[in-house]
């Protein structure tokens, strides 16, 4: 089947005519307009080349040969639901198992992120018979409406925060309540979860889960401090809770030296509930929930089958199979310690050479990247797993060029008002 292809003012205009408004571009007020991609690199209509340092969806790199023929290759034989038997589904679920701790050993199949994190939820509540949950401050979980309550990045601009959603501080070490120079910032922070769940239980309410990324991205890319996720899984636990870790946008290899970034607090933390999404199939519709066998049995005893007419497909599995695949092929856990290590080391350079804070937007310089955190003054770097070193110096160069011209104007502003 043959389309016609629209000149960009033209994919605009249609855009703008059939798809929801509320759907946004980067770049709104001059869109790029994307064509391909291949590794860590997008081309627009005029094939010009953009370093993509955001998307952490492709994470083996966009378009990857060994995912596309996976996909290519299992559709082109069979692409069916769950409810028959399929070695996909029990190949890849076996292969997951081996990335985690070993009681993590019930998975299910879905195909986005807040599909995942929904139906986590629903794990906890069912498996505890409690509500309440427990998130971090601007935390960001999925947009379907369970989500959206338990996510104060996005239930703060749309309706009050409910009675069974509870708030804590998120642990930054940077610019949070306790900070890097505190003695014991990780159990300064959980003792304000625990003030929390006290509170709760003091009104009679009861704690089903605590809900936390990993490394908390939307939150403004924070690293929370080890051992905080052990202290607060104590409180919770002591509470009749289940902890819950989001993976779906740091897991993967993406932290280098583990697998899973929930491993960055130390072997002795064990999550209750696992989710996954984004990398899990570089691209492809694939998500998934992980946990241990009491609570997917608890879960199977209510009598209510589940069910996911897309979620596990023999294609779905197919491609997550090849992305672990090439994440060990290709040695991308190694890439991503040797990269991020020498990116680190640019940054902290610059950290010494630009006082500067701010928006930064490098488009014009064919750099893909975005901000974010509560205030939008947070860079967020999470590119493929491809990423180079030369990638590295290039992507620094390009933002101590712009910090330098930002510095230059603020100067030129200052001196200008003071005469």
């Amino acid at each position: 089947m043959a389309f016609q292809l629209y000149n960009k003012s033209e994919t605009l205009g249609l855009r703008e005519k059939f798809i929801a408004s509320s759907c946004k571009l980067f770049f709104p007020n001059d869109p790029i307009k994307i064509v391909r991609a291949q590794g860590q690199y997008m081309f627009d209509e005029k094939e010009r080349k953009y370093l993509d340092c955001i998307n952490n969806v492709a994470h083996v790199g966009h378009c990857h040969p060994d995912v596309v023929k996976a996909g290519i290759t299992q559709m082109a034989k069979l692409n069916t639901n769950t409810r028959y038997l399929h070695d996909n589904i029990v190949h890849y679920a076996k292969r997951l198992s081996e990335t985690l701790p070993q009681k993590l050993s019930v998975f299910y199949f879905v195909n986005s992120g807040s599909e995942a994190n929904d139906l986590a939820l629903r794990l906890a509540q069912q498996y505890t018979k409690h509500e309440d949950i427990v998130v971090l401050d601007n935390a960001y979980h999925g947009h379907l409406n369970s989500l959206i309550d338990i996510s104060p990045y996005k239930f703060r601009s749309l309706r009050p925060q409910k009675d069974w959603v509870h708030v804590v501080p998120v642990p930054d070490t940077y610019r949070g309540l306790y900070r890097e120079d505190h003695p014991d910032p990780a159990l300064a922070y959980a003792n304000e979860a625990k003030a929390i769940i006290d509170d709760v239980e003091k009104k009679n309410h009861k704690i089903a889960a605590f809900f936390a990324e990993s490394l908390p991205s939307v939150a403004g890319q924070i690293i929370p401090p080890a051992g905080y996720f052990q202290k607060v899984a104590g409180h919770v636990r002591n509470a009749g809770g289940l902890f819950v870790v989001d993976e779906i946008q740091v897991g993967f290899g993406r932290v280098g030296k583990h697998f899973w970034a929930f491993q960055l607090q130390g072997d002795d933390f064990l999550p209750d509930i696992v989710t996954m999404g984004k990398p899990i199939g570089n691209g492809h519709p694939l998500a998934c929930v992980v946990t241990t066998k009491e609570i997917g049995d608890a879960f199977a005893a209510t009598g209510v089958e589940h069910f996911n007419t897309f979620g596990g497909s023999p294609v779905s599995c197919a491609i997550g199979l090849a992305v672990l695949e090439v994440i060990e092929k290709e040695d991308l856990r190694g890439n991503a310690t040797r990269v991020g290590t020498y990116l680190l080391n640019l940054l902290n350079q610059q950290k010494a050479k630009h006082p500067i804070i701010g928006d930064v937007r490098m488009k014009k310089e064919f750099i893909l990247l975005s901000n974010d955190g509560p205030d939008r003054n947070v860079l967020k770097i999470k590119p493929p797993m491809c990423f180079t070193t030369e990638d590295a110096q290039f992507l620094v160069e390009k933002v101590d060029k712009i910090l330098t011209e930002m510095e230059t104007r603020m100067t030129d502003t200052c001196k200008t008002l003071l005469k």
